[in-house]
């Protein structure tokens, strides 16, 4: 029995240091080419270690050449904009599908589910065309109409929050002369504090890592996010990867230093919203 254990801890400990090895290889890989020179990055492996240390031009040239200032204001003001309101929508949503009883409420939140399974590709034709004439192409809302879209996994998360949130808070509020708006404002949204912060990071880092959009509705130089900033290195005739890996190596600061301070929201948001 004791030698079945000592295998499975052995096999646990195996299988993460394997994933963390598989996760942290590219990155460092990353980092070392952000470093190189052309000639050196073209003449090395992708793990080799670079020449000098003290090598910022490339993350000089990404930063001023693929002008990532804007690229950060305007990918700043999407994430925000579209976070805060996907939040909203989704946890209106969820509390309307939870706390009311109605005919076609299961064929909602179906048709949130079905609208998840149609690949996007197929249906960018009409999307164009919607926003074309809507005469948000080229301007920055085009990118926040797009994302402010109730994504399933949003109303899924609220739903199982909204679980652990008793309705006898709700009846209590209504004989209080509360209406329903005042119970979600006052009552629901502040317990949905670990729901929301999910919400938030999921949603933002997709937002934040999201090339497709920005680059198909926004192809204007100065409405340009983080992740089109860097396409400018992206020729014809080839690509300057160390300028890249350079920009790429910036982009990822903000990502980590979010992931860091919010991670234990994370954890808590999906361990919680899974057992209640």
């Amino acid at each position: 029995m004791d030698s079945k254990r000592t295998l499975g801890k052995v096999f646990k400990y195996f299988t993460l240091l394997l994933g963390a090895t598989f996760s942290i290889i590219p990155i460092l890989a990353i980092f070392f080419a952000s470093f190189k020179t052309g000639n050196e990055y073209g003449s090395t492996g992708a793990l080799a270690l670079p020449e000098n240390w003290l090598n910022f031009e490339n993350y000089t040239r990404a930063f001023s050449e693929g002008n990532m200032l804007v690229g950060f204001k305007n990918t700043l003001i999407i994430l925000i904009t579209s976070v805060i309101g996907t939040t909203l929508i989704g946890s209106m949503v969820a509390f309307v599908l939870h706390r009311f009883t109605f005919r076609g409420s299961k064929y909602i939140l179906g048709g949130f589910l079905l609208a998840t399974l149609i690949p996007a590709v197929t249906t960018q034709v009409a999307t164009f065309q919607i926003v074309h004439r809507l005469g948000l192409f080229n301007t920055i809302f085009a990118a926040i109409v797009l994302y402010l879209g109730t994504d399933i996994i949003a109303v899924y998360i609220f739903l199982q929050f909204m679980d652990s949130i008793s309705v006898s808070l709700d009846e209590s509020a209504m004989l209080d002369g509360a209406s329903y708006l005042t119970i979600y404002r006052k009552i629901v949204l502040p317990l949905l504090k670990p729901a929301i912060v999910t919400v938030f990071i999921i949603k933002g880092v997709n937002v934040y890592n999201d090339f497709y959009t920005p680059f198909l509705y926004m192809p204007k130089t100065d409405l340009q996010v983080i992740s089109t900033s860097l396409f400018k290195f992206q020729g014809p005739f080839g690509a300057e990867w160390q300028v890249i890996t350079a920009g790429v190596m910036i982009a990822i600061i903000p990502t980590l230093i979010a992931f860091i301070f919010l991670q234990k929201y994370i954890y808590n948001g999906l361990t919680n919203g899974s057992v209640k």
